[in-house]
């Protein structure tokens, strides 16, 4: 089967890792992929990203949020889907205007198109940042009603969309899913590195969304070792500011974007706690890599990621309170590794029952058979 992906590769972010776990998943298990995504140069169908074919659309901004596409981007894609002749479309959507072309567009030349709808959500519309992103959803739902599938990663942005007006035998709740041999616990040297006995780690963005300011405000009052240390991986518009105020003297490490994922997962196998303070989210990856790793994860209940770590598999901090829960959660792991040392088993365990990759991608090629099947019996029936 030839599948033609629309996704990202840059900014790094979600979105990326997500199209690039994915079509490298689905090349190993023999699909033939294209990946399309924005580039400031149109350069056609050219060899790319692994063993996929590469095309480029040109766009006039990019960011980790949202896309804007110049104006030939549509016949740009349309050409290009043309020549390529796929089986089947699927768009790791990326805020982008095209996003509401592409049903049009696949509907034209004949092709099946199914979505992954990434955008972070609130349970409830608690502030200004989860309001905001309810605004999304309800923005895309008209579109994603065209689409033969949508793919979102919980029950919750199921329902969410359905009471949209979304029809639910459109929507398909595959969950992300991680490499659990890449991601697995293991030696590391950062506590020889950074000279600590215990160490907490937040990875993602610095961002108003992720509430970074809370953790952080939560570790300089709470009643912790000179010898714990809380490291930050990632950069955003907040970390030149909250650097400024929060540094090596209340035991906070800033180690900014760490692009080498090995890097990546030497810190986390490194790691006691990895803390998620989001205001909103979809499923992190990142909560998923770490639990992955053994880490025990302490994460809101913002999007997906309550449901994840549910009946055990981690502390479900609430978002109304994260800080002064934090201020309690804090000493309480630091003071006691056998607690870390249980919810990083029971971590591990929850990700190989149910968020692995092999699991996502099997999903994944039967939501495609099934998709192509639909598609047979329309145009069979329609002669």
């Amino acid at each position: 089967m030839h599948i033609a992906w629309i996704g990202k590769k840059s900014p790094f972010c979600g979105n990326v890792t997500y199209g690039r776990e994915v079509t490298n998943a689905l090349l190993d298990r023999g699909y033939r992929v294209s990946f399309i995504h924005f580039a400031q140069e149109e350069t056609g169908v050219e060899d790319g990203w692994g063993d996929c074919q590469e095309v480029s659309i040109p766009f006039l901004y990019k960011s980790q949020i949202y896309t804007i596409p110049s104006p030939k981007s549509s016949r740009v894609l349309t050409d290009a889907l043309r020549q390529l002749k796929p089986d089947l479309v699927h768009a790791s959507l990326t805020l982008s205007p095209l996003d509401f072309l592409l049903p049009e567009i696949c509907q034209e030349l004949n092709l099946p198109l199914v979505a992954t709808f990434h955008p972070a959500f609130a349970r409830k519309a608690r502030n200004f940042t989860s309001s905001t992103q309810h605004l999304a959803y309800q923005l895309y739902a008209p579109s994603l009603a065209n689409y033969d599938r949508t793919i979102v990663f919980s029950k919750l942005q199921r329902d969410l969309l359905i009471r949209l007006g979304v029809p639910k035998k459109r929507l398909a709740v595959i969950p992300n899913g991680v490499d659990a041999d890449k991601y697995s616990p293991g030696l590391s040297k950062l506590k020889t590195d950074l000279k600590a006995q215990r160490i907490f780690v937040y990875q993602g963005r610095i961002s108003v969304e992720k509430n970074v300011e809370a953790m952080l405000r939560a570790w300089k009052q709470s009643a912790i070792h000179r010898h714990s240390k809380l490291v930050i991986v990632g950069n955003g518009p907040l970390a030149p500011s909250l650097m400024s105020t929060y540094g090596e003297e209340q035991g906070v490490i800033w180690l900014g974007f760490i692009a080498d994922e090995q890097d990546r997962i030497q810190i986390l196998r490194g790691s006691d706690v990895f803390i998620l303070p989001s205001l909103v989210e979809g499923l992190s990856l990142s909560l998923l890599e770490a639990m992955s790793c053994g880490v025990a994860c302490l994460a809101t209940d913002a999007g997906a990621d309550g449901e994840v770590l549910e009946k055990g598999a981690g502390v479900v901090l609430s978002t109304q309170r994260v800080a002064a829960e934090l201020r309690t959660l804090f000493p309480l792991f630091q003071d006691h590794p056998e607690l870390t040392t249980l919810l990083g088993r029971k971590a591990r365990e929850r990700v190989l029952d149910r968020y692995t990759l092999s699991q996502n991608i099997t999903q994944l090629e039967v939501l495609y058979h099934q998709v192509l099947q639909d598609q047979r019996v329309y145009y069979s029936s329609s002669i």
